[in-house]
């Protein structure tokens, strides 16, 4: 089955399409959450109890309640039907998440290492990219993987912002094998499984580091 799916239909080009869009996702989700949460651990600034019950809120609402607001900005921004529109749908969806993932485990590393490595000469900069984001690591990649997860396999926004079929991802490709009168079952099948492997992949690479980063990510709040 899976071999008529790469013969009849452009599964290659979903396949592609999705590797891209994820991808962006994960690495503006963890560039922008890293420093983000470490921001919220470490500093107290005016508006950050509210910034963080505003984080907190947007996780309240589902999906469908944002599709207006975003449909209409990306219009207003020229980038509807593009994958710059689509990351950035992603992306502000899974941020307030991965800030808060990135805070809790900030909170659990001791403030003494950085004062040490500051009294040691370090920048805060320094301190920062080079103890603690190496401890943090854990968090990283549970940051990462969500962030990835997140735009992988998401279906609803992608088919409210995404009508050009050369744009297409993989549950949007895989929707085409469903008609009005007949649904090629075996093929949606086959392209399931093959949607689920790079997943099962990324978790059994990395499941050393999935177990203490969200434990311990959720120490502290």
């Amino acid at each position: 089955m899976s071999v008529k799916i790469f013969r009849d239909r452009p599964f290659l080009r979903w396949l592609l399409n999705s590797a891209i869009v994820s991808g962006m996702v994960t690495i503006i989700g963890v560039t922008l959450a890293a420093p983000a949460g470490y921001a919220f651990s470490r500093y107290k600034f005016i508006g950050r109890d509210s910034a963080m019950i505003v984080l907190t809120t947007t996780q309240m609402f589902p999906v469908t309640m944002l599709l207006l607001p975003l449909f209409i900005m990306l219009i207003n921004l020229k980038i509807y039907d593009t994958f710059l529109g689509l990351t950035v749908a992603y992306t502000a969806t899974a941020l307030p998440f991965c800030i808060w993932q990135m805070k809790g485990y900030y909170d659990t590393i001791p403030f003494s290492l950085e004062e040490a490595a500051r009294i040691d000469g370090c920048s805060q900069v320094a301190t920062f990219y080079k103890i603690v984001l190496p401890l943090a690591s854990p968090a990283l990649v549970i940051t990462a993987l969500f962030s990835f997860m997140a735009a992988w396999g998401e279906y609803l926004v992608a088919a409210v912002i995404i009508n050009d079929k050369r744009l297409y991802t993989l549950p949007l490709g895989l929707k085409q094998f469903q008609s009005n009168f007949d649904t090629e079952w075996g093929l949606y099948a086959a392209g399931a499984v093959i949607v689920c492997l790079p997943v099962v992949a990324l978790f059994m690479f990395l499941s050393r580091w999935l177990i203490s980063g969200l434990t311990l990510g959720g120490v502290k709040g």
